[in-house]
């Protein structure tokens, strides 16, 4: 799936990504692969996998 990074904690190591389905995906430093979390940019298109956790929408293998 494609999306937006809508915002980026970087002090707490994690952000969220406005999904082409309208949705907003959690997703942790850890989650980012092909580059890091650090060089992730808010506004940044990316690619990524949604995942269901029991806190709610998740994307996981996020890259550029």
């Amino acid at each position: 799936m494609n999306g937006i990074i809508k915002r980026k904690l970087m002090e707490k190591n994690f952000g969220f990504i406005r999904g082409e389905d309208g949705k907003e995906y959690f997703f942790h430093r850890s989650d980012c692969i092909a580059v890091p979390f650090e060089q992730i940019a808010e506004g940044q298109q990316v690619t990524f996998q949604e995942e269901h956790s029991q806190k709610g929408p998740r994307a996981a293998n996020v890259r550029p």
